[in-house]
């Protein structure tokens, strides 16, 4: 019995090993029609969320605060423009993020770009001058405890003037 198996078994190697997973018409895996397959990919669905947003920074940040949350913690931060009518305020990553995931750097420390619009040169605002304290630009950004355990700190830098916030 052994002298019929021993044979059987090593044509059965031999056979299947020919090719590379159906590359050979004598391996039985390639027998079947075989779904089409694509690279696998890493990036993220949807794209990754570039870095380079054309908004400039805000002009000055004056100041930047944590705010809780049931489910984590609320980034407040406040900007001041020289004129009214700064529209689009965003706080967005300094190198580029999966979309909806928001990563630190190898050090732990979350980099942030605070930037909006100008007003546009048709504007009656841009005539105004904006005062500090009653026209604040303020935009915030939640963070739950999963992407907080990440954290150390965040540095949020505007035009002309960066702040740094511990967790």
């Amino acid at each position: 019995m052994a002298k019929f198996i021993l044979p059987l078994l090593i044509g059965a190697t031999a056979i299947a090993g020919c090719g590379r997973f159906g590359d050979s018409r004598l391996n039985p895996l390639g027998w079947l029609p075989q779904p089409e397959r694509t690279a696998p990919s890493i990036a993220p669905e949807g794209g990754y969320v570039t870095a380079g947003d054309e908004r400039p920074g805000v002009p000055q940040i004056v100041a930047a605060s944590w705010e809780p949350l049931g489910e984590g913690r609320l980034l407040v931060v406040q900007g001041a423009a020289p004129v009214k009518g700064y529209r689009q305020a965003a706080l967005v990553p300094v190198r580029p993020q999966p979309r909806g995931k928001l990563e630190p750097d190898a050090d732990g420390i979350l980099r942030l770009r605070f930037v909006a619009l100008p007003p546009v040169a048709d504007n009656p605002a841009r005539a105004l001058p904006a005062n500090p304290v009653t026209d604040p630009i303020t935009v915030g950004l939640p963070l739950n405890y999963r992407q907080l355990a990440r954290i150390r700190g965040v540095e949020v830098s505007g035009a002309t003037n960066s702040v740094t916030l511990s967790r």
